[in-house]
């Protein structure tokens, strides 16, 4: 990739590291595979934008690039290619490496710790590096993170990381896979994986904390009279009792009913009641509405004023 990966994720080059995430985070929502099945323009958008954030959002990578030591591809320039050229580096820059040998300052610190006098204090037993960390990014489901599930993180190799969802995950948060990084030299253990999570909105639930809100639309009259409705819940159905002379915007409890995180307390879920009137009122609503005007000497708007 040889985009600018400020223009590719929109910021400028003083932006700070959490306004980087956030553009990322942005982008990432909107152009993910998953949501434009087939369309290769949004896929490689949604590449190139990784790719650019694999930089950027690197604090240490974010150094290197500002400082003209790497290019927007993650590789070292010409100058620093030959080691990196030797020690397998992935040559795409797509998933990051927190233990590379990268991080030295120049190629004489690198051969000296190598092969010189830690190389030959290790003696028979050679030389052993920790395999590299990678970082990997995941969406899933709503419901999948209240609840938990199990998921499959794809690798560029076209095998898979089986990964276990716990329950009551959040959005942005980044799970850690011990050993499913990159395996060790000379027979060192291998790297770690980290798994960031984005969870997708929901289209009617939203998450507050442990607490989960949806706002159920009710009738004229269930709203005067009061009624029993079903509403749905993050585990499935229950009813609710709707108390009589119910406004819009009053919100009903269900204690219990919100987000568990492993053997915590769980949540709650809150109904906010929404009023709705038919599409079309008919004759006989009108007489009833213009009864209620004639009896009903109460102003709904009086506390407002009085607010004033």
């Amino acid at each position: 990739m040889n985009d600018d990966p400020y223009k590719v994720l929109g910021v400028p080059k003083t932006a700070p590291q959490a306004d980087i995430k956030k553009a990322y985070r942005k982008l990432a929502k909107t152009l993910h595979p998953d949501l434009h099945p087939g369309d290769k323009t949004k896929e490689a958008e949604f590449q190139a934008v990784t790719a650019a954030y694999e930089i950027i959002g690197n604090e240490e990578k974010r150094k290197r690039f500002d400082a003209g030591e790497i290019d927007a591809s993650g590789q070292d320039k010409p100058e620093r290619q030959f080691y990196r050229q030797h020690t397998g580096a992935d040559p795409r820059g797509r998933y990051e490496s927190t233990a590379g040998y990268g991080d030295f300052e120049d190629l004489s610190d690198v051969f000296s710790d190598l092969f010189g006098a830690r190389s030959q204090a290790r003696g028979a037993r050679g030389f052993e590096a920790r395999g590299a960390d990678m970082r990997y990014h995941l969406e899933v489901d709503f419901i999948d993170a209240v609840q938990g599930a199990k998921r499959a993180v794809p690798l560029p190799d076209g095998s898979a990381i089986d990964l276990t969802i716990p329950a009551g995950l959040r959005d942005g948060q980044t799970l850690r896979l011990r050993g499913k990084g990159q395996p060790g030299m000379g027979g060192g253990s291998a790297g770690d994986a980290y798994v960031e999570i984005t969870v997708r909105p929901h289209p009617v639930f939203t998450r507050d904390g442990d607490d989960i809100e949806i706002e159920v639309p009710i009738a004229f009259d269930e709203a005067v009279l009061g009624a029993k409705i079903e509403v749905p819940t993050v585990s499935g159905k229950v009813a609710v009792n709707v108390p009589k002379g119910a406004s819009t915007g009053q919100r009903l409890r269900l204690k219990g009913r919100g987000v568990r995180q492993g053997k915590g307390k769980a949540g709650d879920q809150y109904v906010r009641l929404k009023i709705v009137l038919p599409p079309k009122v008919s004759a006989e609503m009108e007489a009833i509405a213009q009864r209620w005007r004639d009896l009903e000497a109460d102003d709904p708007r009086a506390k407002l004023w009085r607010a004033l």
